[in-house]
């Protein structure tokens, strides 16, 4: 005991001027699924999304978010382990059932579970809601053993995890191949998952409430992950013609990450219509994205209130973080699966007891893997040793604070990417003649990526290059560990 004070002591002090640690705060962790930077509060004039607007207004905005992954296991994957990627598995959506017999004991909700609080995780936090493998995502091992007190789904219409998070309205499961990959019901919010998940975690918060321990309380909303499906409402409170068109929307030349679309093209049924020659198609399709985007955000508003009558907004830190983003045409591409920006560029809001200069934004290079010692560092816990990202408390306590490294994405195949204030670099190790291709974007005068610089940059890209050669590559065996 007598050194857990000091720990706590020295901890505390080491918090810098701005940020107060509250005793034991609690942590209100809210996942979102595909979420790329289409808010309000980032700049997007067609979103609707107030309620996460509201949030940036009283906490810290990261502007510049990157994830480690672009597909939603293995991104879960790198934020529960704070950890790059270093196995072939570990740039999968099946990275946390596989991999966690070696780290799930040092997990983030398991360190937080080791210094007395009670964790719990609601909807889709690791790879499966509810947490359970096996058929219908239901009756299987745990996938992160050890690491909740208690991993759920609420009981809703849909009778099973997988159906939940693919689900149309009124507990109808999707057709694989067959179902559209957008539904508008004209019915209630609670036609669709994502409000019975607000419920439910709006229940758990005033149990919560009456508790004396602190507690770690990760929820995960399905929204806008496809099928694009929200009420009615939602599609009429967006004008289609109003929501932008890629910059940049043909396929690019190679090297590059196109890929064909395939969970969009091959788990949905389309009536034989294609948006990238259907213009009305493509405009139907960010139309339903931008629904189901608003129609996520009032359910995250609906959980966020209730902090506030409940007692508990003073002392719980919340974060909102999405796993990756989402390209809707952009490259030629309907997906995530690339490391182009807007696959791996993703929302990131951090609010805190003591939060100085709260509203003010952080354009800081930071990554997914920083969240975790973040967390630790707010709470004053320890952190395990070999965490790969940085506590964002400076960026807290100054906005202004510079990025004290690059972020690095890796996807399968030993892609890799390393983004900087300007440049971002794309390795592909198996296009053309066996020698790396390489993509560098000039991120300052090219922001859509519409450019391949790397002829014109050698030195630019041997200093990237470097950098990556410094950083785990899950393709090599040499970085299995």
């Amino acid at each position: 005991m007598r050194f857990r004070l000091l720990f706590l002591a020295l901890a505390l002090l080491c918090i810098p001027s701005g940020i107060r640690a509250a005793d034991n705060p609690n942590v209100l962790f809210l996942a979102i699924d595909d979420l790329r930077n289409d808010l309000g509060c980032l700049g997007a004039e067609h979103a609707k999304t107030p309620h996460l607007d509201a949030l940036a207004a009283s906490s810290r905005l990261f502007t510049h978010h990157y994830v480690q992954v672009p597909t939603c296991g293995a991104s879960r994957c790198a934020l529960l382990r704070g950890r790059y990627p270093d196995l072939p598995a570990h740039t999968g959506n099946g990275a946390i059932a596989s991999t966690h017999g070696q780290w799930a004991a040092q997990s983030l909700p398991a360190v937080f579970r080791q210094h007395g609080y009670r964790t719990l995780a609601l909807g889709k936090i690791s790879h499966h809601p509810g947490g359970r493998t096996g058929r219908g995502w239901a009756e299987g091992a745990e996938e992160l053993p050890g690491a909740w007190d208690r991993c759920w789904v609420p009981q809703s219409p849909w009778t099973t995890p997988q159906a939940m998070m693919h689900g149309f309205a009124n507990g109808t499961p999707r057709k694989p191949g067959q179902s559209p990959p957008w539904e508008a019901f004209d019915g209630p919010d609670e036609s669709y998952p994502d409000a019975w998940v607000a419920a439910e975690a709006v229940t758990t918060l005033r149990e919560l409430a009456e508790s004396r321990q602190p507690w770690f309380f990760a929820v995960g909303f399905f929204k806008p992950h496809l099928p694009f499906a929200a009420p009615k409402k939602w599609f009429d409170l967006h004008d289609p013609d109003r929501i932008p068109v890629p910059p940049v929307s043909g396929r690019p030349a190679e090297p590059s990450g196109w890929h064909g679309s395939g969970e969009f093209r091959g788990n949905y049924g389309h009536g034989g219509r294609d948006p990238e020659k259907d213009p009305e198609y493509a405009r139907l399709m960010r139309h339903a994205y931008a629904a189901s985007t608003s129609y996520m955000d009032a359910q995250v508003g609906r959980v966020l209130d209730a902090l506030g009558p409940l007692g508990l907004g003073d002392n719980t830190v919340v974060v909102v973080w999405s796993d990756h983003g989402f390209l809707l045409g952009d490259h030629a591409i309907w997906g995530k699966h690339c490391l182009y920006e807007h696959a791996i560029r993703s929302p990131l809001m951090i609010r805190c007891p003591g939060l100085s200069r709260a509203g003010m934004a952080s354009d800081a290079i930071v990554e997914t893997v920083d969240v975790f010692p973040t967390l630790l560092e707010l709470c004053a816990l320890p952190a395990p040793e070999g965490l790969s990202g940085r506590s964002l408390l400076t960026q807290l306590a100054d906005p202004a604070a510079t990025a004290t490294k690059p972020a690095l994405s890796f996807w399968s195949g030993g892609q890799r990417s390393v983004r900087t204030d300007r440049w971002r670099l794309i390795v592909h190790p198996r296009k053309g003649d066996g020698q790396p291709g390489v993509e560098l974007f000039d991120c300052h005068s090219d922001p859509h990526e519409s450019r391949n610089v790397a002829a014109d940059h050698p030195q630019q890209v041997a200093q990237l290059l470097a950098v990556l050669q410094q950083a785990p590559d899950p393709s090599r065996p040499a970085d299995r560990r």
